[in-house]
């Protein structure tokens, strides 16, 4: 990152830590000095917490000062990028072995570092990351939001294991919730870690990249606790519709060498984008799909008739 994009680094000591922790935030004042606390309160000691602002338009450097602890740096960017850009700000002025992120509305439980760097120097040097589970308030099991409704993320007894193909496993479904995760620096990808472009969906991207250099132990133990806001961007089906999108077209030659998953993927955006309203386009990337998978013609067909049915079943 060039210089014109930040300022404000303070509480830079001489000696490296050992765990970077980077937390992108664009104001949420509210919720920002658990999130920070949860990492300072950690029994594993020896880490720096990078607060990387997003140009926020709140205090958020007031409040950060107003912690003590020299472990605390604060970085701003001028210009508001997304989380995608400070967290890439943010991995820019680490200087641990180690990179952890963590969120701005999001919990640390108990352990979690310690646990983690244990078992990440516990695993082969092929082993470039650990990620664990989370508690998500806000929606259950089943994607149903709401007040009380709580979740095991991701989903329970279908955990990454190192001697199966990870990329494969990533390019349809993302098990690395960044705040779930601890990474060798070594073992990342080049940076920028993440696509700038990308509102939503942008740690799946990155996980597409990180598993064709790397492996990932997936431990079962939860290690964050997490809340779904109003307006999260996990919600607004839109953008995560067009970070998929995304995901597809910067990785288009691994796709490439995966054609059934490539065909799963188009099928699943072309699904999203027909819910959307976006029929023309939805047909064209449903009819791509086909290529590999014709059976997607049938499965499209008996989804269009289960959704017509309970409009029926519901007008009735």
């Amino acid at each position: 990152m060039g210089a014109n994009f930040l300022y404000g680094a303070f509480a830079v000591t001489e000696a490296r830590p050992i765990v970077s922790v980077v937390l992108p935030v664009f104001n949420r004042l509210e919720t920002l000095s658990g999130a920070m606390q949860s990492v300072l309160d950690q029994s594993f000691r020896d880490l720096e917490l990078i607060i990387a602002d997003d140009a926020s338009s709140e205090d958020v450097e007031g409040l950060v000062k107003g912690f003590s602890d020299p472990r605390v740096r604060y970085v701003r960017r001028q210009i508001n990028g997304g989380a995608a850009a400070a967290r890439n700000t943010g991995v820019a002025q680490a200087r641990g072995r180690y990179i952890a992120f963590q969120d701005s509305d999001d919990l640390w439980l108990p352990g979690k570092l310690e646990r983690q760097v244990a078992l990440l120097e516990s695993q082969p040097p092929q082993v470039g990351g650990v990620t664990g589970a989370k508690i998500l308030y806000g929606r259950d099991n089943n994607y149903r939001y709401g007040v009380g409704k709580v979740a095991y993320a991701p989903a329970a007894g279908r955990w990454m294991t190192l001697d199966e193909d990870q990329l494969r496993r990533s390019l349809l479904e993302n098990r690395i919730s960044l705040q779930n995760a601890l990474f060798r620096r070594a073992s990342l990808p080049p940076e920028p870690l993440f696509d700038e472009l990308a509102r939503a969906n942008e740690d799946w991207e990155f996980t597409v990249r990180l598993t064709q250099y790397t492996k990932v132990h997936e431990d079962p133990e939860p290690v964050v606790f997490s809340y779904i806001l109003p307006g999260s961007v996990s919600q607004n089906t839109r953008r995560s519709v067009m970070g998929t999108i995304r995901i597809l077209r910067n990785n288009r030659v691994i796709y490439d060498r995966y054609p059934r998953e490539q065909s799963k993927m188009l099928y699943k955006i072309g699904t999203q984008l027909w819910d959307l309203g976006k029929r023309r386009a939805a047909a064209r990337i449903i009819m791509k799909s086909l290529k590999s998978r014709p059976e997607n013609a049938l499965r499209f067909a008996g989804r269009c008739v289960r959704i017509k049915f309970r409009q029926l079943k519901t007008s009735s």
